[in-house]
């Protein structure tokens, strides 16, 4: 249990590893729509609703030092994904919006 009283949503990185790769895995299968089949994209909302929880409890756990780790690498491989899409399709407004979401920045600074 917490020091709030309630217990934490995973008992062990491992167990919310599992589901983090669950999801990633999940993602590669093609998804029907009509007669289109599409690939989800990965996303950090998409990442939180397979762990069952919101994005601001992930962020809570990234401060947890026994899941750090676990959540900034799974943050990695969102953000990897979004910077590979920079080279794969023709809309990148998405992938630009997301990785300023990581910190990333479009313009150059000079410092003087």
């Amino acid at each position: 249990f917490n020091m709030a009283g309630r217990p934490h949503k995973f008992a062990s990185p491992e167990e919310m590893q599992e589901k983090i790769d669950a999801y990633f895995e999940s993602v590669k299968e093609p998804k029907q729509f009509g007669d289109n089949f599409y690939f989800e994209p990965v996303t950090i909302t998409g990442l939180a609703l397979a762990l069952d929880t919101t994005r601001e409890t992930l962020c809570d756990y990234q401060e947890k030092d026994e899941f750090s780790d676990t959540i900034k690498r799974a943050k990695l491989r969102v953000e990897n994904y979004a910077e590979k899409q920079l080279y794969m399709g023709k809309a990148a407004a998405g992938p630009i919006f997301a990785l300023k979401n990581f910190g990333w920045s479009d313009k150059q600074e000079t410092e003087l």
